[in-house]
């Protein structure tokens, strides 16, 4: 039968049997920013038809919009929304059959206050509810120096690991723009920051495991949105070289959690060989957000006089049930489905849920 896990929102060792279970079985699952209900909704969707767990987080710009543009505090904002939506996946996800990791998304030096925010509702939450509200949080400080991104990497993860928490890390930059962090020229991208040194990740696990649960975005290459061929050339191998060499110093076979940042538009040999270095997690945000917006598209230009009047003003029909706002959003979820319908088969995780029926 192998491992069975409770469906729902995934913490502590039901997370970590899940992580385990992607590695051994050579597959990963698609990680999916959500932005609100409909994004939400569309990702348990596509994971309850694919009978695979998936893996739904936000970032911070995400977690403000899901609190609402008009909340003035943006802090407050983004704590909040966060909270809201994770508090709307703990409600919805059993009742879809699957198993989901939830997780927020890069946050670099100047939003660890927002990571601090989340870790007190989550501590909260956990006096509550004796779960923590999210199954991991990210902490992305690889533009500041390695010994600081590792040190304050530490700090939180000791906050964390009394939740059940894990936190996730990142080493080298992954090159782009995510959401207001980076830049879309990738002229002025550091290259040589591009490819993560097999050291500094050994570091990183010396440092880290003694400490809780991690895992590890790092950069091979892989740069967030979708480019002209050419512009990126993603170096897997480098995963392959770090796994070797704190497998060596452990004795563990592929030991690192690693995660594939910035994997829309990616070669599906690319995608192969990353989760055979150990890749359980890769980020599709940018195909996930195009699709939900070329399913609204599509619906708006087959029904055009339905978003300028009420009435057609040619057959005096009312218009009421093409603009109703539940078919063009209904539409947005059906495109973002599909799109995750291939994510699932490309990673591997179709048909593999850990979710214990019934």
């Amino acid at each position: 039968m192998g491992t069975k896990l409770k469906p729902g929102v995934v913490w502590g060792e039901g997370y970590q049997k899940l992580v385990a279970a992607c590695k051994q079985g050579g597959y990963a699952l698609p990680a999916v920013n959500i932005v609100g209900t409909n994004s939400v909704n569309a990702v348990l969707e596509a994971a309850a038809r694919n009978k695979s767990d998936v893996i739904i987080q936000l970032s911070s710009g995400g977690a403000q919009f899901f609190g609402g543009p008009g909340l003035a505090d943006a802090a407050k904002a983004r704590a909040l929304g966060a909270a809201s939506a994770a508090q709307h996946v703990h409600m919805l996800a059993a009742h879809y059959g699957v198993c989901v990791i939830l997780h927020t998304d890069h946050a670099n030096k100047a939003l660890i206050p927002w990571v601090e925010a989340m870790i007190a509702e989550g501590e909260a939450y956990y006096r509550l509810h004796g779960r923590p509200l999210f199954s991991s949080h990210m902490l992305d400080l690889s533009e500041e120096p390695l010994a600081e991104n590792l040190a304050e990497c530490a700090r939180i993860l000791k906050k964390l690991t009394p939740l059940g928490m894990s936190l996730e890390i990142e080493l080298g930059v992954t090159g782009g723009e995510e959401d207001g962090v980076g830049s879309e020229d990738l002229s002025t991208a550091d290259h040589a920051r591009l490819y993560t040194q097999p050291e500094d990740v050994l570091r990183a696990v010396e440092m880290l495991r003694p400490l809780g649960h991690f895992s590890v975005a790092a950069a091979f290459g892989n740069v967030h949105g979708v480019y002209a061929p050419g512009n990126v050339r993603l170096r897997p191998e480098i995963l392959d070289a770090s796994q070797k060499l704190v497998s060596e110093k452990l004795g563990v076979e592929k030991p690192v959690n690693f995660v594939f940042h910035g994997g829309s538009g990616s070669d599906k040999k690319d995608i192969d060989a990353a989760i055979s270095y150990g890749v359980f997690k890769m980020n599709i945000d940018t195909d996930t957000q195009f699709a939900f917006a070329n399913g609204i598209g599509d619906y708006v230009a087959k029904n055009p006089e339905a978003f300028r009047f009420q009435i057609h003003p040619e057959t005096q029909k009312p218009l009421k049930s093409l603009y109703d706002p539940r078919k063009w959003l209904r539409a947005g979820e059906k495109a973002m489905g599909a799109r995750l319908d291939q994510a699932f088969k490309d990673l591997g995780a179709t048909g593999r849920s850990l979710a214990q029926e019934g």
